[in-house]
């Protein structure tokens, strides 16, 4: 009896002095600002407990932390990553040294719903992809189809969605329509990304066994993936039958015909797989980004009357003479507006998070060293409201800051403005992006007074894109110019 209660007692005291020493150690990492690494389970509880806050509880890890982080995940999980908003090292990754830090078989197997796409695409089918997708984009007949395309907050998603399915497979899903029903199209986009999300902070072998299964996200993921399939299948379909029938007339063509998907089926004979794959990450690209950039946008400007009123003065010095539409040829003297979209895109990317890979062992700027497959989060949302880089004022909205005493946009270097990422796969539509959301937020603030319902937030969606947690509200009325 005596021997057992010893056996209790030492037992007992083994327990209260390693909860003591955890709770010494979690308070000196929290006072020196370093996550505490557990035993078996590394850093992950923290992880999972500031879930809900991610973006700006990551952000202010960064801060602390002098722009890197190491993260520990779980024992044998290979979730150890380093977390990065360092221009020095952004400008190492993307640009310096970019050929040790391609997408890699991880980032392939992670996002697996893109298939072959240019996201995922590395070496020469990377660089394949990248000057077929620069020559459509770029060419002639592409360029009008945009000028001449008509476009009549969730509406600027829906709006987003239609003008971009348009100019990618021709194809005018109506998403503006009176009933403003669901979209399973981009649904389906939005479930992928919010269920891929998940395979970044969950062990592999977890989310693989829940693929096997077809269970939690990875049956959003198996649901998402054939709604996107059938659809993108019956755009080609369609394709292929206008082809058939086509008049040998050159005339015949209209300037619809001149989507990216037409032109790409135009130049060469490309496999349905293939097809399959351009078209869903040029769709992905097109419709979030700009939707994001655009509710975000309108969000800073209600809180920022001075900005508008700027901006509607610009609109008046440089307004067409024949109508109240904005067009490609007006937009590009619109220097404020330009600026407050940039200032925008700082504090609101897209893409908030990228994911690298390094194939040989290297050392970042920072000092940080890297392993052959350690993985780099690259946190584009932090980048931009770092004080080391953007000054004191960096939450604050001042589109001034991108304006030079001449009087024209401040170049920024990409690995400081990453919002388009950098280097050599510096985004593809930067251009094309900056000219049609300026033609948006040209014609709808000239027209119409934007007026946000109280009560929003700005927390955005746990997800691969910044969209804006529920949504947002207006109410709109004619503008009196």
């Amino acid at each position: 009896m005596e021997y057992l209660m010893a056996s209790l007692l030492v037992i007992i005291l083994s327990v209260a002095s390693w909860l003591l020493f955890m709770m010494h150690f979690t308070n000196s990492s929290r006072h020196n600002g370093v996550l505490t690494n557990w035993p078996i389970f590394g850093m992950l509880p923290s992880l999972l407990l500031n879930l809900h806050r991610f973006h700006d509880w990551s952000t202010c890890l960064l801060a602390r932390s002098g722009g890197t982080f190491v993260f520990k995940g779980p024992w044998f999980t290979n979730l150890n990553m380093v977390w990065t908003c360092d221009p020095a090292n952004v400008h190492h990754i993307a640009t310096a040294n970019f050929a040790n830090f391609p997408k890699g078989p991880e980032f392939k197997e992670m996002f697996d719903i893109l298939g072959n796409g240019i996201f995922n695409a590395d070496s020469l089918v990377w660089v394949q992809q990248r000057k077929i997708g620069q020559a459509l984009i770029s060419h002639s007949q592409f360029l009008l189809f945009l000028k001449n395309s008509s476009w009549n907050m969730d509406v600027i998603h829906r709006f987003a969605f239609d003008m971009t399915c348009s100019w990618t497979t021709g194809t005018h899903l109506g998403c503006l329509s009176i009933k403003l029903e669901k979209i399973p199209v981009a649904v389906a986009i939005d479930d992928a990304f919010k269920a891929i999300l998940k395979r970044h902070y969950i062990p592999k072998v977890v989310w693989k066994f829940q693929r096997w299964l077809g269970v939690g996200s990875e049956k959003e993921i198996m649901k998402a993936r054939k709604v996107l399939d059938e659809f993108i299948c019956e755009c080609i379909s369609r394709k292929c039958e206008q082809a058939i029938n086509e008049s040998k007339d050159e005339d015949h063509n209209s300037i619809n015909g001149y989507d990216l998907l037409s032109m790409h089926m135009k130049e060469d004979k490309k496999s349905d797989k293939y097809l399959r794959d351009f078209v869903l990450t040029y769709l992905i690209a097109g419709s979030d980004g700009i939707s994001v950039v655009l509710t975000w946008f309108f969000l800073r400007l209600s809180q920022n009357p001075y900005v508008e009123g700027k901006i509607i003065e610009e609109l008046r010095q440089n307004s067409p003479t024949d109508k109240r539409i904005f067009g490609i040829e007006v937009v590009g003297k619109l220097v404020y507006l330009h600026a407050a979209l940039c200032e925008s895109l700082r504090l609101f990317p897209p893409v908030w998070i990228e994911h690298k890979s390094s194939i040989d062992a290297d050392v970042l700027p920072s000092g940080h060293r890297l392993s052959p497959k350690d993985k780099v989060m690259i946190f584009t949302y932090s980048m931009g409201r770092m004080r080391g880089i953007w000054g004191e004022d960096c939450l604050e909205f001042k589109p001034e800051r991108w304006i030079s005493d001449r009087g024209r946009i401040k170049y920024q270097p990409s690995y400081k403005f990453t919002a388009f990422h950098a280097g050599p796969r510096t985004c593809l539509g930067k251009d094309m992006a900056f000219n049609l959301m300026k033609m948006v937020v040209a014609t709808l603030l000239y027209n119409y007074q934007f007026e946000l319902e109280k009560g929003y937030s700005e927390v955005p969606k746990l997800s691969l894109g910044l969209y804006k947690e529920n949504g947002l509200l207006a109410k709109i009325k004619r503008r009196v110019l």
